[in-house]
């Protein structure tokens, strides 16, 4: 019996959280309001007022003034922005020399933005799927500092593995050589501390949809207000001249409204339990086969309260998601930002994951509202997987 949308199991929001109803709600409120929110009328000013309302919610949230949140359309056009030669500040402008990114950053940060391919170099990370504090203090070392500052990427959390990285320290030696960090916090938001000031970030990015807000909607995070990344977007005076267009005035209201019913962070230890006895159950099921223990990327370093990236040598990700999918549970091979095709990891490969392993990875990241029935019930399809496997090997 086919399975209805009603019925399938979403475990999948590392790629996208279901939209809240808070956040619907406010969302429809707000596009039944007529104006512009740059104009001076009536109308208008009520949607400054909801804009800015929203600001000041994400500026509690990040420990910042408002004045140092700028929205934009998502943490893709947030990184297009921030990976800049050329930052303002309040005595004019500075140049950035060069840019670091590790080499388990989201291909938005991977991209370069703005820096010419010549000025970027790379930071490894280790098996354990931590970045290389020691390798960034050496590639720190060799920069030019009379060509301008550094800038490096570094990223709260990897999306894949659910890794969590050493922001924190990695900022301190950031600083120490007179650079600046940037921390794409996407899969913290709700999750962990995001502030910058706990972070050792000079910027951070959000995307709203990671956390039960809209999609298309996200914000830079200025650790300090005098220093701000060039206009992407040139035009209007919008976002204090940080950003030109006419904001998303009902994304904007769905982004607050998520920040605001995001859940206490007590509900991620029990998130955390459930994705203990679901790796505690694929390990089970491969013993009561005699097949392969499944790995779990990155079991023994810090990771998101709700992510697993798991693999099981033979069962490639292709076939298990396909699987998976007519059992009526959404998962993930990885990123879901690559036009919707299972590709090689980037990030198990600079884990130095064997690439026949890396192509039998799956990631499942569970959420809010994920249960002990959901992890029974994914269990019994896998089994139901591994099961098949058996048969077609005998």
């Amino acid at each position: 019996m086919a399975v209805t949308f009603a019925q399938r199991l979403y475990f999948d929001y590392n790629a996208s959280a279901p939209l809240g109803e808070a956040a619907r709600a406010a969302m429809v409120e707000t596009l039944d309001l007529d104006g512009n929110a740059s104009s001076v009328h009536g109308e208008g000013r009520q949607l400054r007022r909801r804009i800015e309302a929203v600001r000041q919610v994400l500026a509690d949230h990040a420990g910042v003034a408002p004045k140092q949140v700028i929205f934009t359309s998502g943490a893709s056009e947030a990184a297009a922005q921030m990976l800049s030669p050329m930052f303002r500040q309040a005595k004019g402008e500075l140049a950035v020399s060069s840019l670091i990114v590790s080499a388990i950053e989201h291909p938005c940060v991977l991209s370069g933005g703005r820096f010419a391919p010549g000025s970027v170099r790379t930071l490894p990370v280790g098996a354990d799927g931590v970045a290389d504090l020691a390798a960034l203090e050496s590639l720190l070392a060799g920069l030019d500092g009379a060509a301008g500052v550094p800038l490096v990427a570094l990223m709260l959390a990897n999306n894949e593995t659910g890794i969590v990285q050493p922001v924190a320290a990695a900022g301190e030696i950031v600083h120490r050589h007179g650079g600046l960090l940037l921390v794409d916090a996407v899969q913290g938001l709700g999750r962990l501390e995001i502030a910058p000031a706990m972070l050792g970030a000079d910027f951070i990015m959000l995307s709203a949809h990671k956390a039960g807000g809209p999609k298309g909607v996200g914000a830079i995070v200025l650790g300090n207000a005098a220093l701000a990344p060039m206009q992407l977007l040139r035009g209007g005076g919008q976002e204090n001249f940080h950003r030109a267009g006419t904001e998303n005035a009902a994304a904007i209201a769905g982004f607050g409204a998520a920040i605001t019913a995001l859940p206490p962070r007590a509900k991620w230890q029990e998130i955390s339990r459930l994705r203990d006895l679901l790796e505690a159950g694929l390990r089970s099921i491969s013993i009561a086969n005699g097949i392969a223990a499944p790995v779990i990327f990155g079991e023994k370093s810090q990771r998101l309260a709700n992510t697993t990236c798991h693999a099981v040598a033979g069962i490639r990700a292709e076939t298990a998601l396909i699987s998976l999918d007519l059992a009526g549970i959404a998962g993930s091979s990885g990123s879901a930002c690559s036009s919707g095709k299972v590709k090689k990891s980037h990030v198990l490969a600079a884990m130095g994951v064997d690439t026949d392993l890396a192509a039998c990875a799956l990631r499942i990241s569970l959420g809010p509202d994920s249960t002990h029935a959901d992890v029974t019930r994914y269990l019994a399809a896998w089994k139901d997987i591994v099961a098949r496997m058996a048969k077609r090997a005998a």
